[in-house]
């Protein structure tokens, strides 16, 4: 069958949504199916590190879907793991897909990059960038409200959540790195009812491609109020079992009494009574989330914005420019001092690391998946021997 335009019809439904992604391993938990779903038939399991979808009828069971037999193709549409995923979302953005070498995403610049409000810059994680950019975005027109994530409650639990933020105060609020999954996406209903119409999503990579992914197949009404799309730079997120099996059980490290956490090559960790500590990371991968284990992207390849706090710089944010709309934020906020900036040649050590990441993730990708995300540079020739007399 094909559409009015000629095109072959789209047709998959949650039944191969459930089966080719949710329980083949391909699964990220982005939730971008549960925001698309116009039946409110979809809802997403966070216990025990489960971090996916589910369908709430049970009639039809974990993989029927009623709505999809009689033609809803909408979770499908908004999957960024389902079938030519990548492709797709690098044509619909760059209008060409990658090259091998492009193992990082296609970009136009990289440079460093840091708040200039001694504020924002302090509070915020590598350089105060995402900070700083989401207030002068809510400031200037280009969002209303942004889809982020927040520690529940006082922060104690260090349990992230998704939440909304409408102002400068509620942007500072969500400042700083986690490593726990939260699902931003999620807060899509919350800001919509709020009367947000135009929103920034600020997520990890898997949550940077449902944006576009919706947009390129025409996903419902979600995909028309993502304006701005900022990815943060990932290699993986940990299970929130990490804090009582592993920092306090060996380390006596209990997560009430934490106040802030990084990783440079380690896990960093700062305590309330100004205690530093660190973690080393190949302690922490027994705590790997499920749904990172065959994620592709490392380096936030389709938002606007990809960030991260990678590199021998502690306080500069390295920024990897993708879009016309992100080149055209960052440079206005460096014209008009919101930014300070730099060439990435100054840390030619963290585009290197840059590289060398995201060929790590990608070689996650199963053999038994599309071709697309398993893409890798060309193996670097041997050096020739030097004649000898």
């Amino acid at each position: 069958m094909t559409d009015a335009a000629g095109s072959p019809r789209w047709t998959p439904h949650w039944a191969q949504l459930f089966d080719e992604v949710v329980t083949s391993g391909l699964c990220t938990g982005c939730s971008g199916c549960v925001v698309a779903c116009p039946f409110d038939v979809l809802g997403y399991d966070d216990t025990e590190g489960v971090y996916k979808p589910f369908h709430l009828e049970e009639e039809a069971g974990p993989g029927g879907c009623v709505h999809g037999e009689r033609g809803c193709t909408s979770c499908t549409r908004a999957c960024p793991r389902f079938r030519t995923w990548e492709s797709e979302i690098d044509t619909h953005l760059f209008e060409r897909v990658r090259r091998p070498e492009e193992v990082d995403g296609i970009s136009k610049d990289i440079i460093l990059a840091r708040a200039s409000d001694d504020y924002v810059h302090e509070l915020g994680q590598d350089g105060g960038l995402v900070s700083a950019l989401l207030i002068w975005c809510l400031e200037h027109g280009y969002i209303d409200a942004a889809l982020v994530s927040y520690l529940e409650g006082d922060g104690s639990t260090w349990k992230a959540v998704p939440g909304v933020a409408r102002t400068r105060e509620e942007v500072l609020a969500a400042a700083g790195s986690r490593y726990t999954y939260s699902v931003p996406p999620l807060a899509y209903d919350e800001a919509v009812a709020g009367g947000a119409e135009k929103l920034a999503l600020v997520g990890m990579s898997c949550h940077s491609s449902v944006p576009p992914v919706m947009k390129v197949r025409k996903a419902g009404k979600p995909a028309r109020r993502f304006a701005l799309n900022v990815g943060l730079l990932c290699s993986k997120t940990f299970d929130d079992a990490i804090f009582p099996e592993l920092f306090e059980a060996r380390y006596g490290l209990r997560k009430q009494d934490m106040v802030k956490m990084n990783i440079k090559g380690v896990f960093q960790i700062w305590m309330r009574n100004g205690d530093y500590h660190e973690i080393p990371l190949k302690e922490c991968h027994a705590w790997t989330r499920e749904g990172c284990k065959a994620c592709p992207d490392f380096a936030a390849e389709h938002a606007d914005i990809s960030t991260g706090g990678i590199g021998a710089f502690n306080d500069w944010t390295l920024t990897i420019v993708r879009t016309e709309l992100g080149r055209e934020i960052l440079i206005k906020m460096l014209e008009d001092g919101s930014l300070i900036g730099r060439p990435g040649d100054d840390d030619p050590g963290a585009i290197a690391l840059l590289r060398k990441l995201s060929v790590k993730s990608r070689k996650r990708w199963p053999a038994t998946a599309v071709d697309g995300p398993g893409l890798l540079p060309p193996p670097v020739p041997a050096p020739v021997p030097a004649a000898t007399a």
